[in-house]
């Protein structure tokens, strides 16, 4: 079994779930954020320091790993854990959402994509077999499905043919496997429309993949549309299987997502915004370049414990940025990490204790 899953609690007053996702190379206790390594390192980041901020699974890409460095000499040095020095289990992407935000340097066909690549202009085709034998060779612990990511917006027709175009190939991806350690998921396609959704979730139901994501969302979309999708598709996924909804987002989302029996997220919010120094708090985000903090002397959150918040004021923090040392990107980084891993906590703890409710109300009015 490449992965089991086990569901400890469900609060039936929100849909919320506890549980634990058990694999080769370790437990990850859900409703879970993944860090986003999408080069095979989390930026700014030792894999020490993404481990000390309680992060338990990362996610790394397959489209830039295929590019640079090539995934036969990952396979040739032992697998991306040992390629990065991560420990942990790792989730790994299709690829499906980089080719499509390529727009005019790729062409979609119906046995794959063409596609430029971003870095020296070279042609290169990826079909539903080859992202599954990169993803095998990077030996992550958990395979996605190539699907086709359907744009916002989308017609009814073209959000159909994406559809079936995205199920072809979940069925290609099962065929062509040939590691059943990998865990495989499979990706609910179909853009706004609650039909195409439901006929994506009966459809891919049918091949019984280890677990089901939502993809396609938050690819410019309001975000009331991604609430409303997530409400109506995640009670047609099966209970046994952890649900994935990719590419989400900000704390507020994920809470809302929790909500609705989400267990996995990833997004790049918390890293990306550590960088241009937007740090976040449980009451206010941070602007960290602001005059105001320049004779600060407090952490950015006084109760906050990460390692940045326990060594370092707001005055050196906002120092450190406007000079451009890379010291405020790592310290920076560190904090968001463990303010996304606290709030995985606390939310786990709520709903351990039966209050995801209050904890939801409680977390809004904020």
């Amino acid at each position: 079994m490449p992965l089991k899953f086990d569901l400890i609690k469900q609060d039936y007053s929100t849909a919320a779930r506890l549980g634990k996702i058990v694999t080769s190379h370790g437990t990850v206790h859900t409703p879970a954020f993944m860090p986003v390594g999408t080069q095979g390192a989390v930026k700014s980041m030792l894999p020490e320091e993404i481990k000390n901020c309680g992060a338990e699974i990362i996610l790394s890409n397959t489209y830039h790993l295929y590019l640079r460095p090539g995934y036969e000499i990952i396979k040739k040095i032992g697998g991306l854990h040992r390629f990065m020095n991560w420990s942990g289990p790792i989730l790994t992407d299709s690829g499906g959402f980089q080719v499509y935000s390529l727009g005019a340097l790729r062409k979609i066909t119906p046995d794959g994509v063409v596609f430029h690549s971003h870095i020296d202009g070279s042609k290169h085709f990826l079909s539903p077999q080859k992202a599954i034998e990169i993803q095998e060779a990077l030996n992550s612990d958990i395979m996605m499905c190539l699907d086709e990511c359907t744009p916002y917006p989308a017609t009814f027709l073209q959000a159909k043919e994406s559809l079936a175009l995205t199920v072809k190939w979940a069925d290609l991806c099962i065929k062509s496997r040939n590691n059943t350690a990998q865990a495989l998921f499979g990706i609910i396609q179909g853009g706004i429309y609650p039909d195409l959704r439901k006929e994506a979730v009966e459809q891919l139901r049918h091949f019984d993949f280890d677990g089901y994501a939502l993809g396609g969302v938050s690819v410019g979309e309001p975000k009331e549309i991604m609430y409303k999708i997530t409400d109506s598709i995640t009670p047609l996924l099966p209970e046994t299987k952890p649900r994935y909804l990719m590419g989400v987002g900000t704390p507020a989302d994920i809470v809302f997502a929790v909500s609705r029996g989400i267990d996995m997220f990833d997004c790049v919010i918390p890293t990306r915004c550590a960088r241009h120094g937007l740090l976040f708090t449980n009451t206010e985000n941070v602007v960290i370049k602001n005059a105001r903090w320049r004779e600060d002397n407090n952490p950015i959150e006084q109760t906050c414990d990460c390692y940045t918040c326990r060594n370092y004021s707001r005055a050196y923090l906002r120092h450190l940025y406007v000079t451009g040392e890379i010291l405020a990107m790592i310290l920076n980084t560190i904090h968001n990490i463990r303010h996304y891993m606290r709030l995985m906590e606390n939310i786990r703890l709520a709903i351990s204790e039966s209050r995801f409710e209050e904890f939801k109300k409680s977390y809004f009015n904020k």
